[in-house]
């Protein structure tokens, strides 16, 4: 065994350990991470009764008082906009809007009109109107509009997707029509098939929207359509379609729309062919299905309210003790939001189960407040004040932090470094992911300094009495601990060395981004990804608490070596890195689209440095409303012109700034 080995040389060292050291150490082990408070925080985060924490509702919201009265309870001043409203906690809430809910409004009505194909005499259509709730529903991004005497065509699936060398508008005209389109797509509910992000519903709506159709209907999956996820308002807060999106029963299609006969197939046997081909229509001859009978129009009004209700971060200042230092400011933060019951951007076969989010991110957010406790206890050496953040909104789109970075509890330029915890829970292998290492000079030296200090596995083991010596093992690792006396005892927990895992880039699908954008230095922290994510199976007994424990003291020493410098640390500009998981997009350009809600013209959060964005002039803050001949009203729109681009091919693109629309060239390139 290793330890064999190594052990003479590791008992010669703590022999020699001088007795301030010892005490120093001692001293640290009294101040790390407690793993039974880091259970008990996530047990209650991720309880059946916070029910997935969605932003907007009663979950989410005694998840934020939670963490607020946890705050007030360790002292920490409040930094919220709630101050004098109701208990004292609630002073912690820094509340921003959100779209919660949407509803029916009072004009929602569907009519299928079937006219004879030739007109005998004076015979009248036949009109057939169908029932909102029951035989059809808006969707809840769907415009509120109004469309008459549409022709109706049937288009498969609904998919363009170029990247994919598929697309069913192809030699199909659908402008000005009311287009039926399958729902899912040739994968089924695979959510990591090729079509996974080109069958998702808003991009089937930018597909239709792109091809000029006034209106997008799609077929149930469900035989019971009250069964039917899409038939249940929910929104995304992400703007509306820019035109009517709907749901329609299997029953209703396949009565006056799904004609059976010569040119169409019925509803079911229709879905088995295309299965059976994966999708794919023959090309010779042309689609059979590619129109409806001749005279079949839709008249479709639509009439979505939007409700908005206050979502809130949670902010806690721990003020600096330094009487200059105490003014410049470090961010530690973790989102407390969830998915709720599931619905978009959950992986489960279903809707409706509580997704607990034990790891994502109760996890997070237990660390934080555990640090805030740390921390808190330890005021002399917090020279600068420490602001403690658990965002809401992230899963929607990073909605509370971008707010927070928009309304700063203390000025944004005298904060010098954003600290993010999002996924801690699950280490393993002691391998940890460490993002946004490149935007400040020094961090990676700061980072593997931190964790060289738990190469050598020496720990004190308290003030009790210390056992006889002997090593104790984890795995093929030598545990070695001092006691008060000086004597050699084994370690109850031992602490190793993490297997870091550097990333220079500043971006990524967490809060420390919107602090990124704003040009502050950010560590992004993350145990990596698991087959719960996302799903209801993500609960608290599943957590390494001990590893999370870990996690916390990690990001407590880079807390505590911030402190001790006297300088703060420089923003660089991070150097682009291949994310993990494939865009699926042929070409590059640069851009970091916003993701809340828009309806004129999608926001650039930001644009990379070098990039083909950058060299055409575009910038951060910029609305842009049509790309490549598209019309963009939101980033769905903006996703579809995307991928019908070509590299080295020159572009225009129409942005807004400053109030004036501005027309500029762009060249994408190809992406690696």
């Amino acid at each position: 065994m290793l330890y064999r080995k190594l052990f003479p040389r590791l008992l010669l060292a703590v022999l020699l350990v001088a007795p301030s050291a010892v005490a120093q150490r001692a001293a640290a082990d009294k101040a790390s991470a407690d793993v039974e408070r880091l259970r008990a925080h996530v047990e209650h985060l991720a309880s059946d009764k916070l029910e997935g924490r969605k932003t907007g509702t009663r979950g989410a919201e005694e998840a934020a008082r939670y963490v607020a009265a946890e705050f007030k309870r360790l002292g920490l001043a409040s930094g919220g906009d709630a101050k004098g409203a109701g208990s004292a906690a609630r002073s912690f809430l820094q509340t921003f809007p959100y779209v919660a809910r949407v509803e029916l409004g009072g004009s929602n009505s569907l009519k299928v009109v079937t006219r004879p194909a030739e007109y005998v005499g004076n015979v009248p259509p036949s009109v057939r109107e169908l029932r909102a709730g029951e035989d059809w529903m808006p969707l809840g991004f769907s415009a509120s509009a109004k469309v008459e005497n549409a022709p109706v065509i049937f288009v498969g699936y609904g998919i363009n997707a170029p990247e994919l060398s598929y697309n069913d508008y192809e030699r199909v005209s659908v402008k000005g029509s009311a287009v039926v389109v399958l729902a899912g797509s040739p994968n089924g509910d695979n959510p990591h098939g090729r079509f996974a992000r080109a069958g998702e519903l808003r991009f089937k709506a930018a597909a239709a929207r792109a091809a000029g159709a006034a209106a997008l209907v799609v077929i149930a999956k469900e035989e019971n359509f009250r069964d039917d996820r899409a038939a249940r308002l929910a929104y995304d807060n992400a703007g509306d379609a820019g035109l009517p999106v709907v749901v329609i029963s299997r029953q209703a299609a396949s009565g006056p729309l799904m004609l059976s006969g010569d040119r169409m197939a019925r509803l079911a046997d229709l879905e088995k062919a295309l299965g059976e081909r994966g999708g794919a229509p023959p090309s010779d001859p042309p689609r059979p299905w590619a129109s409806m009978p001749v005279g079949v129009t839709l008249d479709l009004t639509t009439d979505v309210v939007r409700r908005s209700v206050p979502a809130a971060n949670v902010v806690g200042v721990l003020e600096g003790s330094d009487t200059k230092l105490k003014e410049e400011v470090l961010v530690v933060g973790a989102h407390y939001d969830h998915l709720g019951r599931g619905g978009r951007g959950s992986l489960a076969g279903r809707e409706g189960d509580v997704h607990h989010g034990a790891d994502d991110n109760a996890s997070g957010t237990a660390a934080l407040v555990e640090l805030a406790r740390l921390l808190s206890r330890d005021r002399a050496k917090m020279r600068r004040t420490v602001v403690f953040v658990a965002f809401g909104g992230e899963e929607e789109g990073l909605l509370g932090s971008k707010f927070y970075v928009e309304h700063p509890a203390r000025p944004l330029a005298q904060t010098v470094a954003m600290l993010n915890m999002d996924m801690v829970g699950r280490l393993k292998d002691d391998a940890l992911t460490v993002g946004g290492v490149g935007t400040a000079a020094g961090w990676r030296a700061a980072l593997e300094q931190a964790n060289r200090a738990y190469d050598i596995a020496v720990f004190p083991h308290g003030d009790g009495p210390a056992e006889a010596a002997r090593p104790g093992t984890k795995g093929d690792v030598p545990v070695i601990v001092t006691g008060s006396n000086g004597r050699v005892a084994v370690a109850a927990t031992p602490r190793r060395a993490f297997q870091l895992r550097l990333n220079e880039d500043g971006f990524g699908p967490s809060d420390h981004a919107s602090f990124y954008l704003k040009r502050v230095p950010v560590l992004f922290f993350f145990t990596g990804t698991h087959e719960d994510y996302h799903k209801p199976s993500d609960t608290a007994d599943r957590l390494n608490y001990e590893g999370l424990a870990r996690v916390a003291d990690f990001v407590g020493r880079i807390v505590a070596d911030l402190q001790a410098a006297d300088a703060r640390p420089t923003f660089t500009q991070a150097r682009a890195e291949t994310p993990a998981r494939a865009t699926g997009f042929r070409v590059y350009l640069g851009t970091i689209p916003s993701y809340a809600e828009s309806t004129d013209g999608m926001k650039l959060d930001g644009v990379r440095e070098g990039s083909p964005a950058a060299a055409a002039g575009l910038k951060p803050g910029d609305r842009v409303v049509k790309l490549a001949g598209r019309d963009v009203r939101n980033v769905y729109d903006y996703t579809q012109a995307l991928s019908e681009m070509k590299a080295g091919q020159e572009y225009e693109v129409e942005v807004v700034r400053d109030g004036q629309r501005l027309t500029l060239k762009l060249t994408p390139e190809a992406r690696k």
